[in-house]
C-alpha cells in the first residue's frame, strides 16, 4: 500500500482517559503501523509525547494550553445558584469554555502548508471542525480529503439537558458543507444531522486493538454475583435511578462496582446498600478492563435516545463478559434477577464485534481518501 500523508485535529489525546482521546490515540498508532506519515496537531505534554513519538515514529505539533477555564461551582446559598446559571449561560450563548479550540484550531492549521492526503479533525468539541471550515480555502487546500469525525451529534444531539440555542446551527451547516465526509460511530445517528448533509455521512465505529487487552485464562470464583459499571451518569439521560433504588431495596446478596467520575450521583446509592454498591474514581483503561475480567458480567446504561451509543460496550464486547442492559426508564428486574442466578439468555448482543478492531476502523478512513 502507498503511504499516506495524514493530519489529525483533535483537543484529545493520550494519556487522556476519554473516548475522543482513545479514537484520536487509537487512529495514530494504526496510522502509524500501517505505514503512513502521521502528524497530530493537540495540546502537547513535553515528557509524554516525547517517548510516544519515538514508540510509534509519529509527529506530535502543539496545538497549546487550554487556558480557558470552567467557572467552578462551590459555596451554597445564592453564591452557588449565580455560579451555576453563570456556567450554564457561558455554556449555551457561546459554547464557553470549548469555544477557545475554534481561535487554537484556526491558528495552527494557518501554519500548515498542505500536502496532506488526510486530514482529519475529532469532534467534540464541535468548534474543531468550525475552525477548518474557517481555515481551509480552495485556493490554499491544506488536504485531498477533509474528515469531520464526531462522535456525538451538536445539533441534533438527544442527550444534552438544554438545545443548543438556534444560530449554532449556521456553525453546522458551515462545517458540514465544506467536509469532503462526516464520520459518525453508529448508523443510528444520521437523523440527528441536517438532511442536506446526509450523503456526505459514513458510519466508522470506534475502535480498538483487541490484542492490546489480556484475557485471563482463570478467574477467582466470587461468593456473591460481582459486577461492574464504567462509564458516564447523567441526570434524565443516562439516569438508572430505578435499577439504583431496586438494588436498595432488595435483600438479596450482590456487589456491584461503579467507576465513574460522576461520584455524587452514585454515592447516594451507595450509603444506602449496607455496602453492597462501592463508587470508585475512573482509572486507566486497560487496568479497568483488567478489573473488569473479576466480575460475573458488566452493566449497560442506555441512553434516553438512540442517536448516541456509549463506547464502553466495546470493551465489553473485547473481555467477552455477558452485558446487562439497563434502560434508563422503565426498568424491569426480571433480566437482572435471572443475571444474579447466571442465567444470561437475555443478555445484550453486539453484532459483529470485528467491525470495532482498529485494523478496520483506519481502513475505512483510508479509503475515503480516494472515494
Amino acid at each position: 500500500m502507498e503511504s499516506k500523508k495524514i493530519l489529525i485535529v483533535s483537543r484529545s489525546f493520550y494519556p487522556e482517559n476519554t473516548p475522543r482521546g482513545f479514537r484520536t490515540t487509537e487512529l495514530t498508532k494504526q496510522f502509524a503501523r500501517m505505514g503512513h506519515s502521521v502528524t497530530v496537531i493537540t495540546p502537547r505534554k513535553k515528557d509524554l509525547h516525547n517517548a510516544f513519538e519515538k514508540e510509534h515514529g509519529v509527529e506530535i505539533k502543539d496545538l497549546g494550553t487550554m487556558k480557558w477555564k470552567p467557572v467552578s461551582v462551590k459555596g451554597g446559598g445564592l453564591n452557588r445558584l449565580f455560579r451555576r446559571v453563570l456556567v450554564r449561560a457561558a455554556s449555551l450563548l457561546v459554547l464557553y469554555p470549548d469555544i477557545e479550540c475554534l481561535f487554537k484550531v484556526r491558528k495552527a492549521l494557518k501554519r500548515e502548508k498542505g500536502n496532506y492526503d488526510l486530514l482529519i479533525t475529532i469532534a467534540a468539541p464541535h468548534p474543531v471542525h468550525w475552525a477548518a471550515a474557517m481555515t481551509l480555502k480552495n485556493s490554499r487546500p491544506i488536504a485531498k480529503r477533509w474528515v469531520a469525525d464526531c462522535g456525538d451529534p451538536f445539533m441534533g444531539g438527544e442527550n444534552d439537558t438544554f438545545k443548543r440555542l438556534f444560530y449554532f446551527k449556521y456553525f453546522e451547516k458551515w462545517f458540514c458543507r465544506k467536509a469532503d465526509f462526516i464520520t459518525v460511530p453508529i448508523a443510528e445517528a444520521i437523523p440527528a444531522y441536517y438532511p442536506e448533509f446526509r450523503n456526505k455521512i459514513k458510519v466508522i465505529p470506534q475502535g480498538f486493538r483487541f490484542e492490546d487487552v489480556r484475557l485471563k485464562n482463570q478467574v477467582k470464583q466470587n461468593k456473591v454475583p460481582t459486577f461492574a459499571y464504567a462509564g458516564t451518569l447523567i441526570p434524565r439521560v443516562r439516569d438508572p435511578h430505578e435499577f439504583f433504588e431496586f438494588l436498595n431495596k432488595t435483600k438479596l446478596d450482590y456487589k456491584f462496582f461503579i467507576y465513574t467520575g460522576n461520584t455524587d450521583y452514585a454515592q447516594k446509592y451507595a450509603a444506602g446498600s449496607g455496602g453492597r454498591i462501592e463508587v470508585r474514581p475512573p482509572v486507566p483503561r486497560l487496568e479497568l478492563l483488567d478489573r473488569l475480567q473479576e466480575m460475573d458480567f458488566v452493566v449497560n446504561f442506555e441512553n434516553k435516545g438512540a442517536r448516541q451509543s456509549p463506547s464502553k460496550l466495546i470493551d465489553y464486547v473485547i473481555l467477552k463478559k455477558p452485558v446487562l442492559s439497563i434502560k434508563t426508564f422503565g426498568f424491569s428486574s426480571d433480566t437482572f434477577l435471572e443475571f444474579l442466578h447466571k442465567d444470561y439468555r437475555n443478555q445484550l448482543l453486539v453484532e459483529d464485534p470485528d467491525q470495532y478492531r482498529i485494523e478496520v476502523v483506519s481502513q475505512k478512513m483510508i479509503d475515503l481518501i480516494e472515494h
